[in-house]
């Protein structure tokens, strides 16, 4: 875990005008800089960054942050990443505090947790088998045969693998380091050599190599294919410290341009499907890794856009992928993103259909793709006898994980109307089935006007938002306090998560970075809602967002009193919320028809509890 002091440290040494500049035409405009927002097309400037509150912020879509978050939302990085690039820019060395497993070591200490030391022979690696390919006429003619390029083919790196057992062994003096073996390059036998070690040989033989890329340009892994026949077809590098094909995308790191550019990513199951779109014209292509779509897959997807159209085969097998994307997918499925699915001809990829039919056809099945709501119902209904009532309750049945797993927006609600409308039942019977809320919350990108914002009624979720906000207000909670938030709320790993950051930042703590925190946090999709409603519906924050951005100095009487307020608010959220939660517990005592003694107690009690909580409330 990296220490906060070392954030909030390396955030005051760093030009957060500078980082944005590298990506982003930025112009002088008063006290700050304003350009083109990355994050959305725009044709007027909204995007503003902040020299001296080294923070940005866009007024057209809400993206906000530090350096940090701004490396991580722009180019895709992890947190960690982000911070170890602008500390290397900044010289300085990220600190790591000590983790300790249950046994008491040191588990930051461990080999595997130092993966940035397996880069340089990841690297070397990669330089080797590139030069192979100059020489091997074999696979250059397997290249021009597949109709590559040697400029494609350098753009990605690809490279050859000779026909040989310890090729690498020309590469590394130390062949039996191991390095080597941690980077997944080669493989100990169980067989032993003369000297009584186990025999060592390369993992990847005749084989073209394309390396698999991190979001930094790092190879991190490699993917191998046969030149003709052979199994398997495509060999992928094993789980490593820095490869984990779970998280990694063939294809993203030289496409991040061009997915912007184009407003859309095309997710394709082959490297080879990458590589050859990319150079005939659609070079916004990523791959899964030979694995299954999933949710990290996805995330990462809407790091650099909010359009994303997944290409399959239409066997049986492209079917079975395109299932496992749809529900990696749906709790991304925000009403700002649009999800589509594209099936191909049985006998045809993307790269056989665009040499086939031209670039013109291919653009037009892209933009014909089926939208994620209809696959979706179409997975439900499929295969169903739906005129009789077997046949709608398994419908209904299938359904309801699906729903569930979309958020509580705008394109939940119409998917409930369509299936009411297909069954002949009520929404709200259809809604109840689905055991989802009858009334879900729209997710808006755009503030609406002031008359039209909505009412915030759940004390949790209001609770949650001022902690985020105005994370500072955390120290002001009393022991009672924060056993309410951490014990009796429906997201306590949420609040925890606040709490436990917010804390460490102390007298610093902001809402700025604050968010950037937990962008690295596992319920880093959740916290995304959360941001977005903050900026769009609470007008302290985002009107002192402005001011703070375009004021020389802050109005600190302004932002005290704000906070102020924040905190009185959310210590009366966990009243209520307290207050709830005796009030259930004695309307449950009291349907008992014979209470113990102890029970009759506790009745008293929180009567009196109840009592005195509706008092302070009143007041």
């Amino acid at each position: 875990m990296i220490p906060h002091t070392f954030l909030q440290d390396l955030l005051n040494r760093i030009d957060i005008v500078e980082v944005v500049g590298k990506y982003v035409q930025l112009k002088k405009g008063g006290a700050n800089f304003m350009g083109l927002c990355p994050f959305h097309t725009e044709k007027s400037p909204s995007f503003t960054v902040s020299p001296s509150k080294q923070f940005y912020h866009c007024f057209g879509c809400g993206a906000h942050g530090s350096a940090i978050g701004f490396l991580m939302e722009h180019t895709g990085l992890a947190f960690v990443e982000a911070v170890t690039e602008l500390a290397q820019s900044a010289g300085l060395t990220v600190p790591r505090e000590p983790q300790f497993n249950s046994a008491g070591n040191n588990v930051a200490a461990s080999p595997r947790n130092l993966a940035s030391s397996l880069v340089d022979t990841m690297r070397q690696a990669c330089d080797y088998y590139r030069k192979q390919l100059r020489g091997a006429t074999n696979a250059v003619t397997y290249l021009k045969k597949r109709g590559l390029s040697g400029e494609i083919a350098a753009r990605f790196g690809l490279g050859y693998a000779p026909d040989n057992w310890q090729n690498l062994s020309a590469v590394f003096s130390a062949y039996r380091a191991p390095e080597l073996s941690e980077a997944g390059l080669v493989i100990d036998s169980q067989k032993t050599d003369a000297q009584g070690q186990p025999r060592r040989y390369d993992r990847f033989r005749d084989r073209i190599m394309f390396p698999i890329r991190n979001m930094r340009g790092h190879v991190i892994g490699f993917g191998g294919r046969v030149l003709e026949q052979g199994e398997p077809k495509y060999l992928n590098s094993p789980e490593t410290p820095l490869f984990n094909k779970g998280n990694e995308l063939y294809g993203l790191f030289e496409a991040r341009a061009a997915i912007r550019e184009k407003g859309y990513v095309l997710v394709v199951e082959g490297y080879m499907d990458v590589v050859a779109l990319a150079q005939l014209g659609f070079p916004n292509v990523v791959a899964t890794l030979g694995t299954a779509c999933t949710a990290n897959h996805v995330h990462k997807l809407f790091r650099q856009t909010d359009q994303v159209v997944f290409s399959f085969d239409g066997d049986p097998a492209g079917q079975r992928a395109a299932r496992r994307a749809l529900e990696a997918s749906l709790p991304h499925a925000a009403d700002n993103r649009t999800i589509r699915f594209l099936f191909l001809p049985t006998e045809h990829d993307p790269d056989s259909y665009l040499r086939e039919y031209g670039a013109a056809a291919l653009a037009r099945e892209i933009a014909g793709a089926l939208p994620l709501s209809q696959f979706l119902l179409n997975e439900i209904l499929a295969n169903k006898p739906l005129e009789q009532p077997e046949g709608r309750a398994q419908a209904l049945f299938d359904a309801k994980p699906l729903v569930q797993s979309l958020p509580a927006n705008a394109l939940r609600a119409q998917i409930l109307h369509r299936l009411a409308t297909q069954f002949e039942l009520p929404l709200a019977e259809v809604t109840r089935l689905c055991e989802v809320k009858q009334a879900p919350a729209q997710a808006i990108r755009q503030a609406p006007v002031r008359s039209e914002r909505r009412r915030v009624t759940d004390n949790e979720q209001r609770a949650l938002r001022n902690l985020i906000s105005w994370p500072r207000i955390a120290d002001t909670l009393d022991q009672d306090e924060r056993h309410t938030l951490l014990h009796i709320t429906r997201n306590t790993a949420f609040f925890e998560e606040v709490l436990t950051h917010a804390q460490a930042l102390g007298n610093t703590a902001n809402f700025s970075l604050l968010s950037d925190l937990l962008r690295n946090s596992r319920y880093a999709p959740a916290y995304e809602e959360i941001f977005r409603e903050i900026l769009v519906y609470d007008e302290n924050v985002r009107d002192l967002m402005q001011s703070t951005l375009e004021m020389s100095s802050v109005d600190t009487d302004r932002y005290q009193e704000q906070e102020r307020l924040a905190g009185a608010e959310l210590k009366a959220a966990i009243i209520k919320l307290r207050y709830s939660e005796l009030c259930e517990r004695r309307e449950h005592l009291a349907r008992q028809l014979k209470l113990s003694a102890e029970e009759t107690a506790e009745f008293a009690t929180l009567l009196r509890q109840t009592a005195e909580l509706k008092q302070r409330l009143a007041s």
